[in-house]
């Protein structure tokens, strides 16, 4: 059975197979409709980006040299080795002998706290989307890394064991600090 979805003229229902957008009796719509799409998406996307780029990537000269490191050839041989040295296992979960897949490579000791270790293979993981948005969470809580945020002064955290108890306390809801 084809997939559908219902016309997009205003007052139609009736239906219409997957990729177009409007029934047979409203066809004439169509490329219309793709065109100002397709304008909507480049607009968007270059104001956007732009926006983005300046206020996220390049706020200050370190965030700048941190965008410019991952997007480096020295970056992508490094990723490559940590993931296929982790066998694209997350070791936060493993660490909680949890198995997930992890596509991402995390620093440990992230490079606003210590930049030092940014090339550092032992100071990468392979990590999974969950951990990696709960770390995150950790790390501007307790390092005050991020945006708008400034560091903490406090010992870094260095071990995947370690981390992964933090994640895992969080993912339960203990109070973290």
């Amino acid at each position: 059975m084809p997939r559908v979805r219902r016309c997009r003229f205003n007052g139609c229902h009736a239906m219409c197979e997957l990729p177009l957008h409007y029934c047979k009796q409203h066809a004439e719509h169509e490329q219309e409709y793709l065109e100002s799409r397709m304008k909507w998406a480049r607009s968007h996307n270059k104001q956007y980006q732009h926006k983005y780029n300046t206020r996220v990537r390049n706020r200050d000269t370190s965030s700048q040299e941190r965008y410019q490191f991952y997007r480096s050839k020295q970056w992508q041989v490094l990723r490559k080795q940590a993931l296929e040295r982790d066998h694209y296992l997350c070791q936060y979960c493993l660490a909680n002998h949890l198995v997930n897949a992890g596509k991402t490579v995390d620093h440990i000791v992230a490079i606003e706290i210590d930049p030092s270790l940014r090339n550092s293979l032992g100071n990468l993981a392979t990590i999974c989307r969950d951990c990696h948005r709960v770390k995150t969470d950790l790390e501007q809580k307790l390092f005050g890394t991020g945006k708008d945020n400034s560091l903490i002064d406090r010992e870094p955290i260095s071990k995947v064991s370690e981390w992964s108890e933090l994640i895992e306390d969080f993912q339960n809801g203990k109070q973290i600090l």
